[in-house]
C-alpha cells in the first residue's frame, strides 16, 4: 500500500511540474554579454502617457530598456556645468571628474542640460560639457543613439513606449541565481513557456530582426519543444523587403516580386537548399537550418527546441515587412 501511495505521489509530482509555465529571460548586456535563465516575473508594469498597463509576461516578447533621467540630479548636473565654465583649471578639473563620475540616469539630464542651452558661452577645450557627456556614456556603455522611454513589444507584433521601473532582474541560470543591476542591461528577449499549450503557435518573423545572418536574435525561439519522429507542420504567408537584396520583395517561398510586371518568380521550384526571403527552422541551437518555405510537413530526426527565421546570408536591420508563421507539432 505504502508503495503504491508513493507511485501515485511522484506520478502527480511529475504531472504537476509539466503543467508548470516557465519564463525564460535572455538578457543582452550593455557590454555586449549574452545571460539566460528563468525568471518569476508574471507581469509587466508599464507607465505610459495615457495611463498604467499590467502586461501579462505571456504576451511580451521584448523589453527594450531606455535610459530614464534622473531627474533628482538636476540641480547638480547644472551646478557642476557651470563650473567647466571657470578660469581656474583645477575648478574646472574637479566639475568635470564629478560629472563623469555619474550614474547612468545622468545621461539624459546632461544631454537637455547642453542642448537646450541658449546663453552663448566660451568653452575649454580642456573640459568641457560635451566631452563629459561622451565619457559617461562609454562609462556606461550607452550608444549615441539611446532611448529615453523602455520599448515593450508586445505579441512579436505591437510596441509599446514607456516606463518599466524595476531596479533588477534575478535570473535563476546553470551558474546559481544571478541578480543583475537594470542599468547594466541593453536589452531583455522573453520567452513564456506553456507546457500544456506549447504544440501549436502563431508568431511573426520581422524582416528588421529575425534573419538567419543577424546574430543578436535572429533566431526566434518558439518555446515549442520537437521529439524525434514527430510531425512538423509550418504554414507561413506574407511580404518581406530585403534592403540587403536590393530593397527587392519576397515571400515565405523564396519567390522575389518582379519589378516590371508586380508578379513572383520562383526559380528554386523544391530544391530543399534555404535560398534568400525563405522561412526556415532548426531543432536546437546547434541545428542545422532547414527549408519550411510556405508550406512544410515531414516529421522530426532530432529533438530539442524549434527555432524559426528567414534565410539571408547578410542582415540589414532596414529590412522591412514580416511573415505570419503558425506552427504546430503532433
Amino acid at each position: 500500500m505504502k508503495k503504491l501511495s508513493l507511485v501515485i505521489t511522484l506520478l502527480f509530482l511529475s504531472i504537476l511540474s509539466f503543467s508548470q509555465t516557465k519564463t525564460e529571460f535572455t538578457l543582452t548586456l550593455k557590454d555586449g554579454s549574452i545571460v539566460t535563465g528563468t525568471t518569476k516575473v508574471s507581469k509587466v508594469s508599464l507607465a505610459t502617457e495615457y495611463g498604467n498597463l499590467e502586461i501579462p509576461i505571456k504576451n511580451v516578447s521584448s523589453i527594450e530598456l531606455g535610459i530614464v533621467a534622473d531627474n533628482s540630479l538636476k540641480n547638480t548636473i547644472t551646478s557642476l556645468v557651470s563650473q567647466l565654465y571657470d578660469n581656474n583649471e583645477a575648478t574646472r578639473s574637479k566639475a568635470f571628474s564629478s560629472l563623469t563620475a555619474l550614474k547612468i540616469g545622468a545621461i539624459p539630464v546632461l544631454e537637455e542640460l547642453i542642448f537646450s542651452s541658449i546663453e552663448e558661452k566660451i568653452s575649454f577645450e580642456d573640459f568641457n560639457a560635451e566631452d563629459a557627456l561622451s565619457e559617461l556614456k562609454m562609462t556606461h556603455n550607452v550608444s549615441s543613439n539611446y532611448k529615453t522611454k523602455d520599448v515593450i513589444v508586445i505579441d512579436n507584433e505591437y510596441n509599446m513606449g514607456g516606463n518599466y521601473d524595476f531596479s533588477s532582474v534575478e535570473l535563476k541560470t546553470e551558474y546559481g541565481t544571478l541578480n543583475i543591476p537594470r542599468e547594466k542591461i541593453e536589452k531583455i528577449d522573453v520567452l513564456f513557456i506553456d507546457p500544456s499549450n506549447s504544440n501549436s503557435k502563431s508568431l511573426k518573423l520581422n524582416a528588421s530582426t529575425h534573419i538567419t545572418s543577424n546574430a543578436n536574435g535572429g533566431w526566434l525561439k518558439t518555446g515549442i519543444m520537437v521529439k524525434i519522429n514527430q510531425t512538423i507542420t509550418i504554414s507561413a504567408k506574407g511580404e518581406i523587403i530585403l534592403a540587403s537584396l536590393s530593397n527587392n520583395a519576397y515571400k515565405p517561398d523564396g519567390s522575389v516580386k518582379n519589378a516590371n510586371t508586380d508578379s513572383y518568380t520562383d526559380s528554386y521550384g523544391t530544391s530543399e537548399y534555404p535560398t534568400y526571403g525563405n522561412v526556415v527552422f532548426k531543432i536546437g541551437e546547434a541545428g542545422a537550418a532547414t527549408r519550411a518555405g510556405a508550406k512544410y510537413s515531414k516529421k522530426s530526426t532530432s529533438s530539442g527546441m524549434l527555432y524559426l527565421s528567414i534565410h539571408e546570408t547578410v542582415y540589414n536591420p532596414a529590412n522591412t515587412g514580416s511573415y505570419n508563421v503558425t506552427v504546430s507539432v503532433k
